[in-house]
């Protein structure tokens, strides 16, 4: 199964390597992947450390500065790139609909280009210099310090069309020896700072890292590929690496787990970062700018520490600055509509300190030319916050329910006749709920801009959980149309 010799080994894994050339080798991980998809109904696969199969140097040693010839010259192992092709060619073909993600550290070209066009298939490549980007800037350099310019061209270095999943931090910052973003920031004070009880006021500690926190990640979800990616916990600013069970621990399992009971303590400030990963995953629900093909970075100013860029139909402003808040700031985009605010990161909600209410309530008009775009707005831009705007015709017009035929199969109904959702409103300081009745189009319309939180009922009143959330009550953020599909989730259209 593996190869003779030096070939056969790898140095730093001291793991075997296979021979992708034998007929069995190519059965035995073929029909692996095969199995997988079909037993456990896998819907998707990442190939990890790709780049040991794809040269016979595994790479080591090497750096890769994006020249054809370190990729395709005689260093590369063509029976390893034929076999992921196949793999890549077996997974679409036995569920055409699953994914895969390539975890590539080279930047091979055609790694995103499908099997018929000579690529290998992927649909996905990881991008793996952004997490080890912000760690470096927290590592290394003071806020005052960090470059917006590299940071862009981090975030943006990605061939045309080769779509790539982006993260902020990789699952290894997570585990025993090393920090994630929220330990970066906050340290010891992620133990000592985060009850609101004994610290009603944030302390400047937990004040910068949860501002930080929110920004690099809806920065990074943005701005840095076509697919998101997150460790699990570390949305909240889980508090405790991951500790697998080993000698050095005695076997231990106390820190191999998640402490998904944090964000749920109102007492704690853990709820601030929960609620705001929520939103944000939210918007691009709503919005849908990671599949959008529009992309544009307005501007990358070092000394004022700001961003801003457009992405689908959102415009994104982020103040890095530790200290400077700008008011009445010009900003350049390609729209000549009002500008609404639909999400910022100092939202009261948010932990923040609630700076830019303005926006939500007051479209910005349009004014003329700047930063090379048509047109423009002026806003108040504070220090350590990010703004997403949109246009406000897009916001208008209320929310509208659907009721999706997946969800109609999977609750063996014939229709949605007799169906109704349970709005939960808020009255003379009491929670009380508000039925509506799906319409012969299976639609309900709510006049409101503003979130929605609701059940779904039978005919007979009994309850259709949304499967997506723990409390089985289904919610939706922003103005538009949803439907309610699958087994119960939200999702944005009809």
């Amino acid at each position: 199964y593996t190869h003779g010799g030096p070939k056969g080994h790898h140095s730093e894994w001291d793991s075997k390597i296979f021979n992708y050339l034998k007929y069995e080798v190519l059965r035995f991980l073929l029909s692996n992947v095969k199995w997988w998809l079909e037993e456990y109904k896998f819907d998707g696969f990442r190939f990890d450390g790709i780049t040991s199969m794809l040269y016979h140097s595994h790479g080591i040693g090497k750096g890769y500065t994006g020249g054809y010839h370190e990729y395709f010259g005689p260093d590369a192992d063509i029976d390893s790139h034929i076999y992921l092709m196949l793999s890549n060619d077996l997974i679409h073909t036995v569920v055409p609909s699953a994914v895969t993600v390539a975890e590539d550290v080279s930047g091979m070209p055609t790694i995103g280009l499908p099997v018929e066009y000579g690529g290998f298939g992927f649909d996905y490549r990881l991008a793996m210099a952004i997490p080890d980007m912000f760690i470096k800037l927290l590592k290394e350099v003071g806020d005052d310090g960090w470059d917006m310019g590299h940071i862009c061209y981090t975030l943006t270095n990605r061939r045309h069309l080769e779509k790539v999943v982006a993260y902020a931090e990789s699952h290894d910052q997570a585990i025993v020896g090393d920090k994630t973003i929220a330990f970066w920031l906050m340290d010891a004070a992620m133990y000592t700072d985060m009850s609101i009880f004994q610290n009603p006021h944030h302390t400047m500690a937990v004040d910068r890292g949860l501002a930080l926190h929110k920004m690099i990640r809806l920065l990074v979800q943005g701005l840095g590929g076509e697919g998101y990616l997150n460790f699990m916990g570390n949305e909240f600013g889980h508090p405790e690496w991951v500790d697998f069970p080993r000698p050095e621990n005695g076997w231990s399992h106390h820190h191999c787990r998640r402490r998904f009971d944090l964000p749920e303590d109102d007492l704690l400030r853990y709820k601030f970062f929960q609620n705001f990963d929520e939103l944000m995953n939210a918007l691009e629900n709503r919005f849908q700018f990671l599949s959008s093909g529009h992309q544009y970075v307005t501007l990358k100013h070092s000394e004022d520490k700001l961003i801003v860029f457009e992405r689908g139909d959102l415009l994104f402003i982020f103040n890095f600055h530790p200290c400077n808040s700008y008011d009445g700031y010009q900003l350049g985009c390609c729209w000549n509509e009002p500008m609404r605010t639909v999400l910022d990161t100092d939202e009261g909600r948010f932990g923040g300190h609630q700076r830019l209410e303005y926006g939500h309530a007051n479209p910005f008009p349009p004014m003329h030319g700047m930063h090379s775009r048509n047109h423009s707005v002026k806003l108040y831009v504070p220090s350590r916050t990010a703004q997403v705007l949109v246009r406000d015709s897009l916001v208008q017009g209320g929310v509208k329910i659907y009721v999706d035929a997946s969800f109609l199969e999977a609750n063996c109904l014939d229709s949605p006749a007799g169906m109704q959702i349970a709005l939960q409103v808020w009255k003379d300081g009491k929670e009380e709920t508000m039925d509506f009745a799906f319409n012969s189009e299976g639609c309900v319309e709510l006049a409101l801009d503003f979130a929605a939180t609701f059940q779904v009922l039978r005919a007979d009143g009994e309850e259709l959980p949304c499967k997506a959330s723990k409390d089985g009550f289904y919610r939706v953020y922003f103005p538009g149309d949803y439907a309610v599909a699958g087994l119960g989730y939200i999702k944005n259209g009809k």
